[in-house]
């Protein structure tokens, strides 16, 4: 035990000082607690005033200590003419070694106490024989039992206490973690989206801008800032719904803004104009049945998956065909695009492999499953996901 922790805490020197004092005045003024007794001359009660009084400086650092050594000392007091002030030190000591004892300690002491009470109040009453023998007993529970309860029960508030602050503070702890896996799963999804909505529009620009300084021809020029012109304008566009939305756009503005599979031939359209200088062709198949609403999520999950399924094949497919179908059975929506796997010629624009990633979380998060990669001479893209409400969590 370090000095710093046997050091006496400043109120136990006052209560020490004051206990010892006004136990000194009592007794000059003979005050006494059995008086008649002369077994010893009247002094001898200033030594267990004394000793209990020293005990009161480490009350909270040896409570165990205090109370075996006041116990002896409430003892020795009995064969003396007697001091209050020692009999009221003894209960603080008795307070005090439940308060600051060990768990098992402050758990045993009442019951103790109240056992103890208890027996000698029965023992008054068989030795005495008369009502005035219950007195015995109430001040055994007043200096021993008293204590001891009301010890015990600072002692379960105070452990309450600290509970209910502790639950606080892991509650505080995983609010904290929650907000921020939210922060990282909502910069997630942020990156998804401006990948997504930006990738194939800029990719688009590459090419074109790249075949238009390859080949110096006034034709392929013009068309190559055609198409330019409209991929920054449907890029704009995108980047300026993108911006509503993080300004906490209202709901029907979101769900209005929000791409869904009936603008899949809008979608095709622009991958259309973009892969034809690469030599490619786009076919759309949706074999959705009539009627059958798909929850929102799954349908922008679809749409984005397709979407960058068609920018990887602008940027990456061979001359071809390039085939998408979407279907809808059983609850479950299935996406495949398939595209020419191979060498092409022309300009081609650089991948930063962040599309194959983002189309698989979006996938994942929904519950479906994803896959992507070569099958003979084709590149094929599955996606499937949940088509039900019930399956979708918000």
């Amino acid at each position: 035990m370090t000095p710093t922790k046997l050091r006496p805490h400043r109120d136990d020197v006052l209560l020490a000082a004051g206990s010892v004092l006004a136990g000194l005045v009592l007794w000059s003024l003979g005050a006494h607690s059995s008086p008649g007794r002369e077994p010893l001359p009247a002094w001898a009660a200033l030594v267990p005033l004394l000793v209990l009084g020293s005990l009161e400086l480490v009350r909270r650092t040896l409570p165990r200590l205090t109370l075996t050594v006041g116990t002896a000392g409430l003892v020795a007091d009995q064969f003396t003419v007697g001091s209050i002030a020692t009999v009221l030190i003894f209960t603080d000591l008795m307070y005090a070694a439940v308060v600051y004892g060990k768990p098992a300690t402050a758990r045993r002491l009442p019951v103790t106490t109240g056992l103890i009470t208890v027996a000698v109040t029965i023992a008054a009453l068989v030795w005495l024989r008369s009502p005035e023998a219950l007195l015995i007993g109430v001040v055994t529970g007043i200096v021993s039992f008293g204590p001891a309860l009301t010890g015990a029960t600072l002692r379960n508030h105070r452990e309450a206490a600290v509970a209910a602050r502790l639950r606080a503070e892991q509650t505080a702890l995983l609010a904290e973690m929650d907000r921020a896996q939210a922060v990282v799963a909502e910069r997630a999804r942020m990156a998804r989206e401006l990948h997504d909505m930006v990738a194939n529009h800029l990719s688009a620009i590459a090419i074109h801008s790249t075949a238009a300084l390859s080949i110096d021809t006034a034709r392929t020029s013009r068309d190559a800032l055609g198409v330019i012109r409209e991929n920054s304008v449907q890029g704009l566009a995108e980047m300026r719904r993108l911006i509503g939305l993080l300004r906490e756009a209202g709901a029907e503005q979101e769900a209005a803004a929000t791409p869904s599979l009936d603008g899949l031939d809008a979608l095709l359209e622009r991958a259309r104009a973009g892969g034809a200088a690469g030599g490619l062709d786009f076919v759309l198949r949706d074999e959705r049945p009539a009627g059958e609403p798909v929850p929102a999520p799954v349908e922008l999950a679809a749409y984005r998956i397709v979407q960058e399924s068609l920018t990887n094949a602008v940027k990456h497919g061979a001359p071809g065909t390039v085939t998408v179908r979407v279907s809808a059975s059983d609850g479950l929506l299935s996406v495949l695009v398939e595209s020419p796997y191979g060498d092409r010629p022309g300009p081609r624009a650089p991948g930063s492999g962040v599309g194959l990633i983002g189309m698989r979380e979006r996938a994942e998060l929904l519950g479906g499953t994803f896959t992507a990669g070569r099958d003979g001479a084709r590149w094929r893209v599955r996606a499937t996901l949940p088509a039900k409400e019930k399956a979708v969590e918000a």
